[in-house]
């Protein structure tokens, strides 16, 4: 088999994601590893709140919320993310996630950031949790920090489900076609 160069970086971005999952999971052994996280996700959400009154609001109406504190993606040709989360309903912690996406295209840098997704419909949260790992595609809206403060209730009765992307640090520049996959996990 002739290596390419193609080839080469995608085994890279393998490999990066590789030991991205490990130095997580690592920082998470055993039952320490579900305290963790509940206290980034306590800290996204109050900080979400906060900056953003209308998500407040919003996650009022919500039939549950997906908060992914810290999501670091990497991409130089290749690319993919990952971070790990918590799904709560009644600001109960229910089910831990991780989100893991590969992407392809001109791109390069690196950022870090957080998201909440607010399931709007329970169809759309019961689809979420039965399924044994969730694509983000057609079926979410997402809102910008600069709507954050005016989501209201006519955006709500439209979408199943909201993501909401906040708290970019770093720089990636580039276009990419790419895709999200959220898995529970046990930490």
């Amino acid at each position: 088999m002739t290596v390419t160069r193609r080839v080469f970086i995608g085994f890279g971005a393998v490999s990066l994601l590789a030991a991205c999952d490990s130095a997580l999971v690592g920082n998470g052994v055993g039952s320490n590893g579900s305290a963790e996280i509940d206290a980034r996700v306590d800290a996204t959400r109050d900080y979400l709140f906060t900056h953003y009154p209308g998500t407040k609001a919003l996650s009022q109406q919500a039939k549950g919320i997906l908060y992914m504190p810290l999501i670091t993606e990497v991409g130089f040709g290749v690319g993919g993310a990952y971070g790990r989360g918590a799904l709560r309903i009644n600001d109960v912690t229910v089910d831990y996630y991780a989100a893991a996406r590969a992407s392809i295209g001109f791109q390069i840098g690196a950022q870090q950031y957080a998201h909440a997704l607010f399931f709007m419909t329970e169809d759309a949260l019961a689809n979420f949790r039965r399924g044994n790992g969730w694509a983000a595609g057609a079926d979410i809206r997402y809102a910008t920090p600069d709507q954050g403060g005016s989501i209201g209730k006519d955006t709500t009765e439209l979408d199943p489900v909201i993501g909401f992307i906040f708290g970019q640090q770093g720089l990636i520049a580039g276009a990419t076609v790419s895709g999200v996959k959220y898995s529970r996990i046990i930490p």
